[in-house]
């Protein structure tokens, strides 16, 4: 608990930031239930926080946006992630999500050029034999610049941010405060597992402020489409790459937002849909690692229709498993198989406790609706829609791997209707399902999962005799434990903390008054206002106590009520 409340004291004062952020956005309710620091609460017009009027309605989701925007990088990456979360928020929260770019001012020129040749560990000069200062691009975690390696070789130059590090390690500490209370105050938005979502946004963040991490992430899509004459990933360049600074080629090419452009250099826009959309799906169907952010602003198109993605910093992995629980998924749906879609969805839903009946029920309703039209037929961007709105009925909240897949497949499509209107995602989807399910029945696949499953029966039974007699061992030692998760019992012992504490100042408080009563009848030692001192300050510290404890106790009645 000291511990804790150190953390809380140094955290302090950005939590008092985004209090006044919440508020200012009429939030104030939120950070009122989840007791941010009640100073801003109370002292909100000596801090000027500007209230909004009631007569101005802003929806929420654009509340929550702007109230992201302004907390800072950390935040808007948050949001980044949350618009991945299809199976959370609703079409509108995810809109709103989506609008938060990590755009932020340049550092200083003569800056970058110091902490590139700290970065490197050489002066500029040794390193390049052209650098531009001035960015071509500034994100809140890093900026690109333009440079020439000394054989002539054109290259982009990404730089961390400065400081950044510990910004976002602040960020986070609170972030987990904040999800282990909205855990605690909003029983709604428990099942939805907000730590967990932390958890995740905290490890894909830590990876993406690791640049040599996004270098070894371009290196492996690389080698995946070394076939590939129309699939291009930037050149990373080792010797001047770290965590701190990655060097790869340069792109001079058409980006993907410029379709005009694309057009006037005469590439296939059609073609061009094709070749990104298959590209994506082999990541994702094939080779199990795919880009979990494919928007036009990562890609761009080169001469011959050849197509190049960049900025790997947020990528996604799919297990074996997971793919095949995809495949049957997508065939269950074009079946309209309803024990098929409902075997899949109990998968993901782990350990949380389903309606069958009323799942059930709803898959079938989810499938007429459907009824009479081919796979190829289908929009995926709703049939997506359409599951996750399933998924929120009977709060199935998915694995963090397939939240980023459906976001990655929503965008992909998107992007790919604005090449072609006419392009069709599902169409695309079906030799590689296909691809897939033949590939489970092929004579090597099924001795290979034959021998696994023999392999793993008999580890069981070898390793049994020893389980027994741990577990035998451990109940002997009077070791056993038995671990019992109850809804609100986290709650329950903090309650039980905070009148332990309670009753520890009481008794505190009472032992300062009998020994201060006792230390006034001595007629010795130094003395203020005719007392003696300690006694004095005896009964002071008692004084203050009991007002803590009063008001303590008057603010959880308040709080109960």
């Amino acid at each position: 608990m000291l511990k804790e409340t150190f953390v809380a004291m140094r955290d302090l004062p950005r939590m008092k930031e985004i209090s006044a952020i919440l508020i200012r956005h009429g939030l104030g309710e939120f950070a009122q239930r989840l007791k941010l620091p009640r100073v801003v609460e109370k002292g909100i017009e000596w801090l000027h926080v500007p209230m909004p009027s009631p007569d101005d309605y802003i929806p929420t989701p654009v509340r929550l946006r702007r109230s992201l925007e302004d907390l800072g990088p950390t935040f808007i990456k948050l949001g980044q992630i949350l618009a991945t979360r299809v199976d959370v928020f609703p079409p509108d929260w995810i809109a709103e999500f989506e609008k938060l770019q990590s755009d932020a001012p340049a550092l200083p020129e003569g800056d970058v050029t110091r902490l590139v040749s700290a970065a490197l560990g050489m002066p500029v000069a040794e390193a390049f034999a052209e650098f531009d200062p001035h960015p071509i691009g500034a994100a809140s975690i890093a900026q690109v610049h333009r440079a020439m390696l000394m054989d002539g070789t054109p290259v982009a130059v990404k730089l961390r941010r400065p400081g950044i590090v510990d910004k976002i390690d602040a960020d986070l500490r609170i972030l987990g405060h904040l999800a282990r209370l909205i855990e605690l105050e909003f029983p709604d938005i428990r099942r939805y597992q907000p730590g967990e979502i932390v958890n995740q946004f905290a490890k894909a963040l830590k990876r993406e402020l690791n640049l040599a991490g996004e270098a070894r992430n371009m290196e492996r899509f690389a080698q995946h489409f070394a076939g590939d004459p129309h699939i291009v990933v930037p050149k990373v360049y080792w010797a001047l790459t770290n965590p701190t600074i990655n060097v790869q080629d340069f792109v001079d090419g058409i980006p993907a937002m410029r379709l005009d452009l694309a057009e006037a250099a005469g590439l296939d826009r059609k073609l061009l849909a094709r070749r990104g959309a298959d590209a994506v799906l082999k990541m994702i169907l094939l080779d199990g690692l795919f880009h979990a952010d494919p928007h036009p602003g990562n890609v761009f198109f080169l001469a011959e229709n050849r197509i190049v993605f960049i900025d790997f910093g947020m990528v996604g992995r799919l297990s074996r498993d997971r793919r095949d629980q995809l495949a049957d998924l997508l065939s269950a749906l074009s079946r309209r198989d309803e024990r098929g879609v409902y075997d899949v969805l109990i998968d993901w839903t782990g350990s949380a406790q389903v309606d069958d009946d009323g799942l059930k029920a709803d898959i079938a309703e989810f499938l007429f609706q459907y009824d009479g039209l081919s796979l190829s037929e289908l929009d995926l961007t709703q049939l997506i829609n359409d599951i996750m709105a399933l998924m929120r009925e009977h709060s199935i909240v998915l694995p963090a791997d397939l939240s980023m897949l459906f976001k990655a497949l929503i965008t992909l499509e998107g992007f790919a209707r604005q090449l072609d209107p006419d392009f069709k995602l599902v169409a695309h989807l079906t030799p590689f399902v296909r691809h897939i399910i033949l590939a489970r029945y092929t004579p090597k696949a099924i001795a290979d999962k034959s021998v696994r499953g023999l392999l793993d029966m008999v580890g069981m039974v070898a390793d049994l005799p020893r389980d027994i007699s741990r577990l035998l061992g451990t109940a002997r030692r009077g070791k056993l434990r038995l671990d019992i998760d109850v809804k609100r019992l986290d709650s329950f012992g903090h309650q039980i903390d905070k009148s332990a504490n309670r009753l520890t100042m009481g008794i505190v408080t009472g032992c300062l008054i009998i020994g201060s009563s006792i230390v006034m009848t001595v007629n010795a030692g130094p003395t203020l206002f005719g007392l003696p001192v300690f006694g004095f300050f005896g009964f002071m510290i008692a004084f203050f106590n009991s007002i803590w404890l009063i008001l303590s106790i008057w603010r959880a009645g308040k709080d109960h009520v």
